[in-house]
């Protein structure tokens, strides 16, 4: 026996947390019977469905994108503009695992898990998710630390983080700077920058976790092997 939500995202139809607002939004049944309790088990004899939708679960794909600039981070673009799953074109129903803007480049993984995807994005699992970001001006040390201690960015401060200064371009006026953050708000590393009052001019996402786009060109993907989807696993703490 497993929770319903558990279900759910190894079906790869989504994350545990987007299935459990979707159970207490009744929008899911156990044999045409809507069902609203997030503590639910189920053996997977049952017919269970998802906003209309009978889940089977499906063989699992898992995948590393070296995510080039001017593509979207989605499954579907209703401007008609290339998307991530464009890119790799697997036949089953894969999704990325979280976000990259249209203009940032770099590690974007994506699957049809879940499970694994829940394990990534989940700030308790503190996944090292680290950028390199290209800004206008020459960022000093009180400014790094601000960074470092948190800022305000949408009304809520963010968590401690890792910054270091990798160059500056004294003749150009821009800095580089890499910065390690375990969350993944909506434009964060932007908007951190923002409230310090710098713009990133290019942002590029190189590694996270244990992943890294070694071995990739941009617009470059491969599949993951079982030890790297193992290790993402034992990072679990949600079991």
């Amino acid at each position: 026996m497993e929770r319903l939500q558990k279900f759910i995202a190894e079906s790869g139809y989504t994350s545990r947390r987007k299935a459990e607002e979707l159970i207490t939004q009744g929008k899911v049944k156990i044999n045409d019977k809507v069902v609203t309790e997030l503590g639910t088990k189920v053996s997977g004899k049952e017919k269970i469905f998802v906003e209309g939708k009978l889940l089977t679960k499906e063989e699992k794909e898992y995948y590393l994108l070296n995510k080039p600039r001017g593509v979207i981070t989605s499954v579907s673009d209703n401007r008609n503009r290339k998307t991530v799953i464009d890119i790799i074109n697997s036949k089953k129903r894969i999704y990325p695992v979280g976000r990259l803007d249209y203009d940032t480049t770099g590690v974007l993984l994506l699957t049809n898990d879940g499970e694994f995807s829940n394990i990534l994005m989940h700030p308790n699992n503190k996944i090292d998710k680290v950028y390199v970001a290209k800004i206008n001006g020459i960022i000093k040390g009180e400014e790094i630390n601000k960074l470092k201690n948190g800022v305000e960015i949408d009304g809520l401060k963010t968590k401690k983080c890792k910054v270091k200064l990798k160059r500056t371009d004294l003749k150009n006026n821009t800095s580089y700077v890499s910065l390690t953050i375990h969350e993944g708000r909506n434009h964060q590393v932007k908007k951190m920058f923002e409230s310090i009052g710098f713009k990133v001019l290019k942002l590029k996402r190189e590694r996270v976790g244990i992943f890294t786009l070694k071995g990739l060109a941009s617009g470059e993907f491969r599949k993951l092997t079982p030890k790297e989807v193992a290790i993402i696993y034992s990072f679990n703490d949600n079991k």
